[in-house]
Order: structure tokens, then C-alpha cells, then sequence
């Protein structure tokens, strides 16, 4: 039991970094029907922006909660710049081409970033030695907030960590910010209509550039806090970071349903379990994913009609191999699944509901 609720907390604490980054994907998606792939990328950078800030100033000022905030503010700033900016140069010259366009061209602002900052570049400023690129090397990322148990349950069955509380505290009220200022202001409600036809949005006096540009600098603040808040956790940093991150947000972002957020919110704390269990309880794990992948297949099938006898058939030889899987995968390590099971958990869900858990299925003029 104690080791269930050890994993549904590592679930939760990993579920909520996804989910403020999946909130940036389903934002931006809402208002301009673009995925934006370079949002893991400007999450790395933000981490890099709160390692040099902690750098800055000095181990002996880190731990303190203004010295974590500081890092915090300074992170998320620079990454709503950089938001400005790629929304501003790249993004807005496309916005009336062919969204086959828009797409290739997050892709490549998405390996610039990345591969860019593995070039190590120095500089001198006022006689001080300055690392403008960091270079490929993996960094340990400083201990902004010292670790200490926060809660023990039985024998050391069952630790919370201070920096799970904080991370989750954290992560819940930048969540809960977001869903006030979309629900609650004016600028959440010019951001909805431009979302529902930013033609007509502009005709009625919206400013749509202000409020496309204010959408990716949101979506980038919280990609920050949730880089910082991974880095937190997971202590090694480097340049491809975001690559795989990203990817599992976004897959958060489509299962909760695309443009939903809550749907993003709810899709990446499932995410987050979904790998934990995986992590926790070994390969086997994915059994009852695949059963439920087998099950979801066999319905759809049946629901189009055909050859019942032959649709038994081949549900019953997909069974038969996936217990055959099973005993060869018996003895795996789990933590190389874990990759996989964000995949798998997204072709699940699509194949039941492909619009996504929350999203609705919309007519579109062609």
C-alpha cells in the first residue's frame, strides 16, 4: 500500500510539470490552430536562464524562498521574450499561409534552439569572462530549494520531499492563475474570441496581434516554471531536454483533447501515472494498457460491422501473442518503458476518441 502511494505522488509531481507545459501547446493552439514544437525548446532555455541566474548569485544565497522566486521571475521573463519574439519574426509572417508552413517552420526554430545552445561560446564584458552558449555537456542544475522530508510515513516507506510540496504548490497556482485570467478577465475573453474566428475578432475591435503575441509569451512563462520545476527534480540539464519533454506535453495536451485546458491539465496528470506505474511495477505494467488497446480495437471493428467469426478470430491470436509479449517482458526493466507508455497511452486514447478526452469533434469549411 505504502509503495502505491509513493508511486501516485512521483505520478502527480511529474504530471504537473507536463501539464503546465501542455497548457502552452493547447493556448497556442486554441488561438491560432498551430503546434507550436518549439515550446520544449523554449522551456530548456528557460532552465538555462535559472542556472545562470543561480550561478549568479552565489550557492551560499540559494535555498531561501526570495532567491528561489527571483529565479523563478527572471526565468519565466526572459522565456515570455523569447515567446515575443519567435511569435513576432517567425510565426506572424505566416499566419495566412498554409499552416503546413507554419508547422515546418516551428520544427526549425525547434532544432535551432536546441542544437544552437550545444555550441560552447564565451565572451568578455567589462573584463568578465561570460558563457553566452552552453555547450552539450550535461550540468547539474543547484539546489535553489535544499531538500528536506517534508512528511514520513511508516518506515520510510512513503518520503515527500519539500520540493514536491513546493513544485506542486507551484505548479497548481500557476494553473489555477491561467484558468482565471482565461475565464475570469477581459483579456480572457478577447482570447477566447480570437480562438473562435480571429477574422471576425479583429472586426469587432480586438487587438489580434496583441493578444496572439500575449498568448505565447503566457504559454512560454509556464513552460519556464515547469523547466525550472523539472530541473528541480531531475538535477541534470542539457540542450536536448526539452526535446523529449516537450513531445510528452504535447501528447498530454492532444489526449485531454487539443485546445482544451482542462483537458491538458487532466491528460498530463494521466500521463504522469501512467509512467510511474510503468517505473513501479515493471513492464508488466503495460499489460492492462495493451489489453485495453486490443479491447478498444476489437470494439471499433465490431461497431463497422463484418465478419463476426473472423473478428473473433483475430482478437483472440492478438490476445494470444500479447500473453506471449507479457512472459518475455516479465523480466524487463520498467524505467525503459517509460518513454513508450506516453506514445502508446496517446494512440489508446485516440483510437476511442480522437478528438480527445474533452475536445469536441467541430465541422470545418474546406
Amino acid at each position: 500500500m505504502y509503495e502505491l502511494i509513493q508511486h501516485l505522488i512521483n505520478g502527480l509531481a511529474s504530471g504537473t510539470i507536463y501539464a503546465l507545459v501542455a497548457l502552452g501547446y493547447t493556448m497556442v493552439y486554441g488561438v491560432l490552430k498551430l503546434i507550436n514544437f518549439a515550446h520544449g525548446d523554449v522551456m530548456m532555455v528557460g532552465v538555462y536562464v535559472g542556472y545562470a541566474v543561480a550561478f549568479t548569485l552565489g550557492k551560499e544565497h540559494l535555498g531561501s524562498v526570495w532567491s528561489a522566486l527571483l529565479i523563478f521571475a527572471v526565468a519565466m521573463s526572459a522565456c515570455a521574450a523569447l515567446g515575443f519574439l519567435i511569435e513576432r519574426f517567425a510565426y506572424r509572417p505566416l499566419r495566412d499561409k498554409p499552416r503546413l508552413t507554419a508547422l515546418i517552420t516551428a520544427i526549425g526554430i525547434s532544432f535551432a534552439i536546441s542544437y544552437g545552445f550545444q555550441f560552447d561560446v564565451h565572451g568578455t564584458i567589462g573584463g568578465h569572462e561570460l558563457t553566452l552558449l552552453p555547450g552539450a555537456a550535461a550540468r547539474r542544475f543547484p539546489e535553489i530549494i535544499r531538500p528536506t522530508q517534508w512528511l514520513v510515513l511508516g518506515d520510510d516507506d512513503v518520503i515527500i520531499w519539500n520540493w514536491q510540496v513546493i513544485s506542486f504548490g507551484i505548479a497548481l497556482s500557476l494553473m489555477g492563475a491561467l484558468q482565471y485570467l482565461v475565464f475570469r478577465t477581459r483579456f480572457g475573453k478577447a482570447m477566447r474570441a480570437v480562438s473562435h474566428d480571429h477574422r471576425v475578432a479583429a472586426l469587432m475591435g480586438i487587438p489580434v496581434d496583441t493578444i496572439i503575441a500575449f498568448t505565447f509569451m503566457l504559454g512560454s512563462a509556464l513552460a519556464a516554471g515547469a523547466g525550472i520545476l523539472y530541473a528541480i527534480k531531475d538535477k541534470s540539464i542539457q540542450p536536448l531536454m526539452g526535446v523529449m519533454v516537450g513531445l510528452k506535453a504535447f501528447v498530454a495536451a492532444v489526449i485531454g483533447g487539443i485546445g482544451n485546458l482542462p483537458g491538458a491539465v487532466v491528460g498530463a496528470l494521466l500521463l504522469g501515472l501512467c509512467e510511474e506505474a510503468v517505473v513501479g511495477y515493471g513492464a508488466t505494467a503495460l499489460i492492462p494498457l495493451l489489453v485495453l488497446f486490443l479491447g478498444v480495437v476489437a470494439f471499433e471493428q465490431w461497431r463497422r460491422g463484418g465478419d463476426r467469426s473472423k473478428q473473433v478470430a483475430v482478437a483472440g491470436a492478438q490476445l494470444t501473442a500479447l500473453l506471449g509479449f507479457g512472459w518475455l517482458i516479465r523480466n524487463v526493466n520498467g524505467s525503459t518503458w517509460r518513454d513508450a507508455v506516453a506514445f502508446g497511452f496517446l494512440i489508446v486514447v485516440l483510437l476511442a476518441r480522437p478528438e480527445g478526452l474533452f475536445g469536441r469533434v467541430q465541422a470545418e469549411k474546406v
